[in-house]
């Protein structure tokens, strides 16, 4: 951490920050590459007829099934919306599409190797499962207390008339329901072919222009933050959110929500809040909050499922973080495990790393570079 005591910009800052984003792109890409180049072959091989068919009714099941499918799943934080809107569409309980909504963004097998790579596997295990009952809990929950209005027509079956038309020739139309959506974001859109094989052009495709793309703008922010949080975030500030763990925990909670930040890319902002004296525990909370909520997605789930729903996604988001965050600084505190040493990060970088690094800014700038060309 760099002391500011004098204030200003100095080549010294500038160097720190350099080396700091550095390590953290170091710890970071290699694992991303791989997860982004497993997600594209889970995304072959797994397809979304097969995803819609099993998110079904009011029930425990329903709910635990779309939390398990978001775990690994590979959509990215802009995907999940239009995906969540054609499950609802198709017939899924709310508590399935709330649980699948939060459940998805959380994790993803980018995410998961990212943070692996970061943390070690007992981080990692420990957000997943959380992640998971988090999502359960809120979809349970929606399904207990914000019931679907029982419809009095035919399911899947809805009539119209066309107006100005002589009453002998009135004719009936069933509208098809529409099985997906698109999101704004250019490659979140991609046809459907229920018997297409495996190609694996395909999943290099969708791994490293459909995903990557969504997720680089976001992405390159969290690694820049977080560096910035490192050479930034001042001792004192450090001493005083150890001192008063409560006042880290509201400052997490009052970033991650409103603000829109993905899986992975939270992920250098977390570890730069730990190793400047930050308690695990508030880290997690924004790793678990932050990705989960934005203002977009909050909007969406509004319009989709309602006041009550949107009530009970705030709050097992919010509450079920600092629970669990709670309980991930009290293992550490009946532990002699020091949670910064949990953050790996090679100063110097091997090969590996280091061309990772290089090939991962490569695409982060071309993507945003060619974002901002078509303006």
């Amino acid at each position: 951490m760099y002391n500011l005591k004098n204030g200003g910009l100095t080549v010294e800052m500038i160097v720190f920050f350099l080396e700091a984003l550095l390590e953290l792109s170091n710890a970071m890409a290699p694992y991303i590459l791989f997860g982004l180049f497993f997600a594209g072959i889970l995304h072959e091989l797994v397809p979304d007829t097969l995803v819609t068919k099993h998110l079904g009714s009011e029930t425990i099941g329903s709910v635990i099934k779309s939390t398990l499918f978001g775990i690994p799943l590979p959509v990215c934080s802009c995907g999940v919306i239009p995906l969540a809107s054609s499950i609802k569409k198709s017939g899924a309980s709310k508590g399935a599409t709330l649980s699948f909504l939060i459940s998805t963004p959380i994790t993803g097998v980018d995410s998961i190797l990212a943070t692996y790579g970061m943390f070690g596997w007992a981080f990692t295990l420990y957000r997943a499962v959380t992640s998971m009952v988090i999502a359960m809990v809120a979809g349970i929950l929606t399904n207990l207390f914000d019931k679907e209005v029982p419809l009095h027509e035919k399911p899947h079956q809805s009539t119209f008339t066309i107006l100005n038309m002589p009453p002998q020739q009135t004719q009936s139309f069933t509208p098809t329901v529409q099985e997906r959506s698109c999101c704004s974001s250019e490659g979140c859109c991609e046809s459907v072919d229920e018997n297409s094989k495996f190609s694996l052009s395909k999943a290099i495709k969708y791994a490293f222009i459909t995903l990557l793309g969504d997720i680089a703008k976001p992405l390159m922010i969290g690694l820049l933050l977080g560096a910035l949080i490192t050479v930034l975030i001042p001792e004192d500030l450090s001493i005083l959110l150890l001192d008063h763990a409560w006042l880290s925990y509201l400052i997490a909670i009052s970033i991650a929500v409103p603000m829109y930040v993905c899986a992975t890319a939270s992920l250098p902002i977390a570890a730069a809040l730990m190793l400047s004296g930050v308690s695990a525990g508030a880290a997690f909370v924004f790793l678990s909050a932050g990705p989960a909520t934005n203002t977009v997605t909050i909007g969406v789930v509004k319009k989709m499922l309602g006041s009550k729903a949107l009530f009970i996604y705030l709050g097992s988001i919010i509450i079920g973080s600092i629970i669990f965050g709670l309980g991930l600084d009290y293992i550490f505190s009946i532990s002699d495990i020091n949670p910064a040493a949990l953050v790996h990060m090679d100063e110097e970088g091997g090969w590996i790393a280091l061309s990772s690094s290089v090939i991962l800014w490569a695409f982060m700038l071309y993507f945003i570079g060619r974002s901002y060309f078509k303006k």
